[in-house]
């Protein structure tokens, strides 16, 4: 499902449901990370490392820890980028060398609407009206759910380009369907401070494609290199 949505340079590795990734063996300083968690907690946390490093064989690199850092932002390899994410039920990694991309970002969220009151508390007042436009016409789609998904994944490759946190009100999406199609598309984020600057060039716009499938909507970030 991730897969879609990368180019060709990215290596994903992705699992649904129970299929061994979660009794895979931690790495040494991942274990102390999750010592004292709880069961779900330890699971996605296993899980979603064991595909990263699925990821790591197939692009040729050792598997090694994958260490939260700042913000809980994953650690990679030296010449490696990355994202991970992880559901009820879903885990994927997303890796690429870093002459390939600047930075990615994904996320994977159950395609159900938000919660009540969540909605107004991440989104901007142009894309809520955005929004009430397309579930009028694609009313399939929980496109609030989309919407938060979109800002995950913009988040997820901001970060390691800037080190800073990103605020949901800092960024202004605009989610678009393909032609023809109800269940996949792209979208554009407006960066409403200023960009990361990448090989001397200062960005103000990410862009990135989305897809709902086996109940579940997928969003994916990719900056390339100027």
């Amino acid at each position: 499902m991730i897969e879609e949505l990368l180019p060709e340079s990215v290596v994903t590795v992705e699992t649904h449901g129970d299929e061994g990734f979660q009794d895979a063996p931690l790495y040494p300083g991942e274990e102390a990370r999750v010592a004292r968690a709880v069961p779900k907690r330890r699971r996605e946390f296993t899980a979603v490392r064991a595909c990263a490093r699925r990821a790591m064989e197939k692009l040729g690199v050792p598997p090694q820890p994958i260490l939260p850092g700042a913000h809980g932002a994953p650690t990679w390899p030296a010449g490696l980028i990355g994202s991970m994410t992880h559901c009820d039920g879903y885990c994927a990694a997303a890796l690429a060398r870093a002459t390939d991309l600047a930075s990615l970002g994904i996320d994977a969220e159950p395609h159900a609407p938000l919660p009540d009151g969540v909605l107004p508390s991440v989104s901007l007042p142009a894309e809520q009206e955005r929004l009430t436009r397309l579930a009028a016409q694609l009313p399939a789609v929980h496109w609030d759910r989309l919407l938060f998904s979109a800002k995950e994944s913009v988040y997820k490759a901001w970060f390691p380009l800037t080190g800073k946190w990103l605020d949901f009100s800092e960024a202004d999406i605009e989610l678009f369907a393909d032609p023809g199609e109800e269940t996949r598309g792209g979208l554009r984020a407006r960066l409403l401070v200023p960009g990361p600057v990448v090989d001397g060039e200062r960005l103000d716009t990410f862009e990135g494609r989305w897809t709902v499938r086996r109940g579940l909507v997928a969003t994916a970030i990719t900056v390339p290199h100027p």
